[in-house]
């Protein structure tokens, strides 16, 4: 399944995508109207955390079934032309990211790899598909790009085994990790330079991982104005999914809607010579396997 949050006449909502068609069960009206007893989440997190007791997806397939099958089913799908994407878990939870945990980035950039690099994404950074980020240019002219493989966490846990870590995850999204490099270079943390306004796209959804069998073998490819700068593939990783959640989970509780970036390949704007960063009124795409196209838009300077 892709689950998707979105804002439709001005109402936040969530949804399944409709194979097939470029639109989205409603499963807000979904769950109103056909969800098992007292189950009815309103977000895709209220699911997510009810997961351990009821089998969302099941709940999920059961509900649209019921849709279908009913005699107004095209008022419980909205068309994806008529909604703004949202962050798939909206309202969002804690962005955990992963530094340098492909070496040719880290070498790109003369970074060392030889200690664990994580920092946190303010929840006022996060922002959906086909969204415009603004372009700072009042503060940088060191915007860059970072195309990562997100993966969501479907249940709570701390300390948790490698060999059980990935029973934890509910499945994988996009994100885009942008980042101020002046500021990035300046300070001894990398807070401030990760968590500009709209400095986390992550979407457009959310692919349970039945559908992502192989994570860590998948291509992540990024696109500025048609421009391949990124091509790398998963597989490059240095710490790998279940090694990422055992080593956060050792200090930090995770709770289900939790998003961990796993890092980026090679190719972002800063490695290049001369750098080329992102400038005002560009196009930026993020594609990986089975997932889907994140793209946004840096705003016209005015």
């Amino acid at each position: 399944m892709k689950f998707l949050s979105f804002k439709h006449n001005d109402e936040t909502s969530y949804g399944v995508k409709v194979k097939r068609e470029e639109a989205a069960w409603d499963l807000r009206k979904v769950f109103a109207d056909f969800g098992e007893g007292d189950f009815h989440p309103k977000t895709l997190l209220e699911g997510l955390e009810q997961n351990h007791t009821l089998d969302f997806q099941e709940q999920v397939r059961k509900a649209v079934v019921a849709a279908t099958d009913s005699s107004n089913s095209e008022d419980y799908k909205v068309q994806f032309s008529d909604i703004e994407f949202l962050p798939p878990v909206t309202p969002p939870n804690n962005v955990i990211a992963f530094g340098r945990n492909y070496k040719k980035h880290a070498d790109e950039l003369n970074h060392s790899v030889e200690r664990l690099y994580v920092f946190t994404k303010a929840a006022s950074s996060l922002t959906g598909d086909e969204s415009t980020i603004p372009n700072h240019k009042d503060i940088t002219d060191t915007l860059d790009y970072e195309g990562e493989l997100g993966v969501v966490i479907g249940k709570a846990g701390e300390k948790i085994p490698k060999g059980l870590a990935l029973d934890y995850v509910y499945g994988y999204t996009i994100i885009n990790d942008i980042t101020d490099r002046t500021a990035q270079r300046q300070q001894d943390q990398a807070f401030l330079s990760k968590s500009l306004t709209g400095g986390c796209p992550m979407g457009p959804y959310i692919v349970t991982k039945d559908e992502l069998p192989t994570p860590e073998d998948v291509n992540i490819v990024t696109k500025v104005n048609n421009d391949i700068r990124q091509d790398g593939n998963t597989s490059q990783m240095i710490l790998k999914i279940d090694e990422l959640i055992a080593e956060i989970s050792k200090y930090v509780a995770l709770h289900p809607g939790d998003i961990i970036a796993t890092g980026t390949p090679a190719g972002v704007g800063a490695g290049m010579n001369p750098p080329q960063y992102l400038q005002p009124g560009d196009e930026v795409k993020v594609t990986i396997d089975n997932i889907g196209t994140l793209t946004n838009f840096i705003a016209e300077e005015k």
